[in-house]
């Protein structure tokens, strides 16, 4: 319910790659907005203006969420319409928002999802593996310890894993990972939606061989097969 002054915050999903896989309310959304908060507003202003869209753009990095949340929120207070949107897919899965939305949603005014595009369910549906149940972890630590103390209790799960990582990292990431993982299978998808999308499969340690040699290009969401 909206109390306040009746501000609206729209947490907007994005394109994760082509700029074609946007909603049509999405699109209405940033349109009719007051302002668009963005992660990158370079990035926000390619996926509007290859639609259309001229909007006033605000900057919302994730290294200094903090301290602009306020300016923001005093937006709303004055009974604006503001669009949250980050790089690419959902704001606040790994992305900046959650600090605004929480905000937002302390000082009383709306806050409504507008879903979309997500590497996580992209690579799921595409991957083959069970998706019925899965654990999400978001980027996995770069310390071996941490890394092991994050991955082990989640195996135990019995739950197909999802995790991001930069491809600089991934070979270091899969190398670490793979006396965890043994002979599952792991699904490495890059450049989800993109001209040069891709499905690596194999185990983690065949995989770190196959990215140590040469680094992917892109994001990757890796998959970890129960």
């Amino acid at each position: 319910m909206t109390r306040g002054n009746g501000g609206v915050l729209n947490v907007v999903a994005t394109p994760i790659g082509n700029l074609e896989d946007v909603t049509l309310r999405a699109l209405r959304v940033l349109r009719e907005s007051d302002a668009v908060v963005a992660e990158d507003t370079r990035r926000t202003r390619q996926l509007l203006s290859a639609h259309g869209i001229r909007q006033r753009l605000l900057s919302l990095p994730a290294h200094d969420e903090q301290r602009r949340v306020p300016e923001i929120v005093r937006r709303l207070d004055e009974g604006q319409t503001v669009a949250l949107c980050t790089d690419a897919g959902s704001p606040a899965l790994s992305d900046p928002g959650a600090a605004l939305v929480r905000a937002a949603r302390e000082a009383g005014h709306q806050v409504t999802p507008i879903p979309g595009p997500s590497a996580i369910t992209a690579a799921l549906s595409a991957a083959g593996v069970p998706a019925d149940s899965f654990v999400f972890l978001g980027f996995l630590p770069r310390t071996p310890g941490k890394l092991i103390r994050v991955l082990e209790p989640a195996l135990q799960s019995g739950r197909t894993l999802v995790f991001f990582e930069s491809p600089l990292r991934l070979a270091k990431t899969l190398q670490l990972a793979a006396p965890s993982l043994g002979e599952r299978t792991v699904i490495v998808a890059r450049e989800l939606t993109k001209v040069h999308e891709t499905f690596h499969i194999g185990t983690a340690t065949e995989l770190a061989a196959q990215f140590g040699e040469r680094p992917p290009r892109g994001e990757c969401t890796v998959l970890v097969s129960t």
